[in-house]
């Protein structure tokens, strides 16, 4: 682990602070008038995902720690919980769906997946920041609309409603981003 000034934190960064596991969310920068300056930090808890916001002057330093990455394939949900293969040795391993939010909505059989583990236990689960989905439920277009700011809602065939363009209809293969739950482009 090596240690790096509070004012050095960006986003993504993974800190060990007051016991716990933190990833930086969003930082600010900050230069008051009077004092010296501090980087506002949003934290999250990569266990529990409290979120806290914390100000680092320059003189404190936090301990970085690095997170080994190995590729996983999802195999199946069981209940609440979700059962994941390694590509290495074909070994299961079962995690709760809350581990990874919202994003599991978009889990399909044989997903890669990359699990970022701390001391050998699994801390978070990456998706892929897209996939591709079929539109099952489209709304009809309004007349009169104009398409370069309407969008509509529709339902992909995982239940996840996102905005699409008005020209997108029912069975249409489109890219959605995972993590913003946005229509990216029409499938290929």
């Amino acid at each position: 682990m090596a240690k790096i000034s509070g004012v050095d934190i960006r986003p993504g960064n993974n800190i060990e602070y007051e016991g716990g596991l933190w990833r930086a969310v969003k930082i600010q920068h900050t230069q008051p008038g009077k004092g010296g300056a501090y980087m506002q930090v949003e934290l999250k808890n990569l266990i529990d995902g409290r979120k806290n916001n914390v100000r680092f002057r320059s003189a404190e330093s936090v301990e970085r720690i690095r997170l080994d990455t190995k590729d996983f394939q999802y195999l199946y949900a069981e209940g609440d919980m979700l059962v994941f293969m390694d590509n290495e040795n074909y070994e299961q391993i079962n995690l709760p769906a809350e581990l990874l939010g919202d994003a599991a909505d978009f889990l399909q059989d044989g997903m890669e997946v990359t699990l970022e583990m701390y001391d050998e236990r699994p801390i978070s689960v990456q998706l892929p920041d897209t996939i591709e989905a079929t539109v099952v439920e489209a709304d009809a277009v309004v007349k009169g609309q104009t398409a370069s700011a309407s969008y509509k809602p529709a339902i992909l065939d995982n239940g996840v409603r996102v905005m699409v363009p008005p020209h997108i209809v029912s069975g249409t293969r489109i890219v959605v981003d995972v993590y913003a739950r946005e229509y990216v482009k029409r499938a290929e």
